[in-house]
């Protein structure tokens, strides 16, 4: 599947993987190839994908959507990082 994980600032992760799991409104869920198209919104926790050479990345994130179609997913999230005046 092809990822891509963004920020209003900066880019996170673009690439392939084997899983993602999300932590969305109601209730975490891993979508795997093939998965049936969705859009969901998502809340406070961690986004945790497996690459296709089976390494484990995690993104803390407050909040955002996720989009997949066609093997294709996208996650616009904000994270704690986001919105802090310098």
């Amino acid at each position: 599947m092809n990822v891509e994980i963004i920020t209003p600032t900066e880019s996170l992760f673009k690439g392939e993987a084997k899983t993602v799991t999300v932590p969305s409104k109601k209730g975490p869920f891993t979508m795997l190839e093939h998965h049936a198209p969705i859009v969901a919104t998502l809340e406070t926790g961690k986004v945790v994908l497996t690459d296709t050479l089976g390494d484990k990345k995690e993104f803390a994130i407050k909040n955002g959507f996720c989009e997949q179609h066609d093997n294709q997913i996208i996650l616009c999230v904000e994270t704690e990082n986001e919105n802090k005046e310098s």
